[in-house]
């Protein structure tokens, strides 16, 4: 069957709706829309930067108006309806999901990262036994550590911690809470409390598990957008995708001016497509819509700019540009800092994309600001 043409427009109408950035409150207003939006997106994703609300927060926000902070740890540490794992970063996943990082997590044991060369056996033993015996804790609940000099930016001084994120990656540990970026780790058994624990899935099923994902928050995707810095599980996925295709349950689609990336979507997608996309959203430049860099320029022809580890005078549009979507076109890039000692956001730069519709791009903007403003400084 030949590929289907559509324009960049068609394409980029079907992403945002597949992200639910095109409607209000896609997920509900309660407690139950943060789980809800997790588990249709997939993942989303855990940063430390804080000049304004943290990304993972920000994200929920973005598709969740009435979002608490709450809710989110009611999901991990109440309902234990999300965990915390890799994805292509740190992330909150669905514990649903959890069976097809079973085997990352082996792998890690059979072969662990640089990082952890140096954290033993032994020293997993005696974490987890502390562990199991005086219950969860936190870094900040090692007290007797000899501490040493840091041989990364991001290491600590204290060498349990790295010993606590390797038990982490393997699978023995999560974490049952965060407070901010403090994290507290507890027997992976004990916080989940299992009849049965689930078991590993296997090599087919993570591949379909990883395409479905795909499908579903992306709408079209390609094999860089399925296997986004995972590029070794792209042969499988390909043939997944040609065995769907051979079914009838995927379509091959182009987009003008994609060159030879390969699109490919599901019938049902391509028919409900929708004619047009409203809404205003400030986004994280962490949010699965902008993650994405070669994707986001293909769909949008905009070239994200991540410019915090950039020299001040060299930075186009700030430390933490937060890409500004309006009617389904990114018209402008908001550079905010969080001044919470007064309360309020400052924006320090707004860098507007384009040449039309400003003025009433500005007025809606400033709306949501006033909004993502009351967000920030909710208690």
């Amino acid at each position: 069957m030949p590929s289907l043409k559509i324009s960049q427009q068609q394409a980029r109408r079907i992403w945002l709706h597949a992200q639910r950035l095109d409607s209000t409150a896609p997920f509900g207003d309660g407690a139950t829309a943060t789980p809800a939006a997790i588990q249709h997106l997939g993942y989303v994703q855990i940063d430390t930067i804080n000049v304004i609300e943290r990304c993972h927060h920000h994200i929920l926000w973005t598709r969740i108006p009435a979002y608490q902070r709450d809710h989110l740890r009611q999901a991990q540490t109440t309902d234990k309806t999300v965990f915390e794992y890799w994805t292509h970063a740190l992330s909150y996943i669905p514990t649903s999901d959890l069976t097809f990082f079973i085997g990352d997590m082996r792998q890690q044991r059979k072969t662990p990262r640089s990082w952890f060369k140096d954290v033993t056996e032994k020293d997993l033993r005696k974490i987890i036994g502390r562990i199991r015996e005086h219950g969860a804790l936190s870094i900040r609940d090692i007290d007797d550590d000899t501490l040493v000099e840091k041989d990364h930016a991001w290491a600590s001084r204290k060498p349990s911690k790295r010993i606590l994120q390797w038990a982490f990656y393997i699978g023995k540990l999560t974490v049952s809470e965060r407070s901010g970026m403090l994290k507290t780790y507890e027997l992976m058994d004990r916080h989940f409390q299992w009849e049965t624990p689930p078991r590993k899935a296997s090599d087919k099923q993570v591949i379909d598990y990883l395409l479905d994902r795909a499908l579903r928050s992306q709408g079209l995707v390609s094999l860089d957008s399925i296997c986004h810095l995972n590029p070794k599980q792209k042969p499988l996925v390909h043939k997944a995708i040609e065995t769907r295709m051979r079914r009838g349950e995927l379509l091959s689609v182009t987009l003008a001016d994609a060159g030879k990336v390969e699109h490919w979507t599901t019938p049902e997608t391509l028919a409900s497509a929708p004619a047009e996309t409203e809404g205003v959203h400030i986004l994280s430049p962490f949010d699965p819509l902008i993650i994405q860099r070669k994707r986001l320029k293909l769909f949008f022809d905009y070239d994200h700019l991540f410019e915090a580890y950039v020299p001040k005078e060299k930075r186009v549009f700030g430390y933490l540009g937060l890409p500004v979507l309006v009617d389904g076109e990114i018209v402008s890039v908001l550079d905010l800092k969080a001044d919470r000692k007064n309360g309020h956001l400052v924006l320090q730069k707004w860098s507007k994309l384009g040449k039309t519709g400003q003025s009433a791009h500005k007025r809606m903007i400033e709306e949501k600001l006033h909004l993502f403003e009351q967000f920030q400084f909710a208690s």
